[in-house]
């Protein structure tokens, strides 16, 4: 198993609507085949400066792979990724055996 993770403050000059657009753009991520577990989360800690995060989770590095090279995904990353997110750290995690 995988868990993806993904935490990120946007561009100060986006406002409420924009942030809404790329939530229910993220949002339908969860419909690519092998995506497990989807969440769009908001930080509550100030420990960091991001405000932001999505998790999912998958039973497979292929699947993870299939996932980070679906048309959906790259277009998500172009179209709203690039365009409103000013900082992340992506982090891709496995159980300890």
């Amino acid at each position: 198993m995988i868990r993806h993770t993904v935490t990120f403050t946007f561009k100060p000059i986006l406002g409420a609507a924009a942030i809404a657009d790329f939530f229910n753009a993220a949002k339908k991520l969860a419909d690519i085949k092998g995506v497990q577990n989807f969440e769009c989360l908001k930080q509550l800690s100030g420990k960091n400066k991001f405000e932001y995060g999505l998790s999912m989770e998958f039973a497979t590095q292929e699947l993870y792979d299939q996932y980070s090279n679906h048309p959906a995904h790259i277009g998500f990353v172009q179209e709203f990724w690039m365009k409103d997110v000013e900082d992340f750290l992506e982090i891709d995690y496995e159980p300890l055996k």
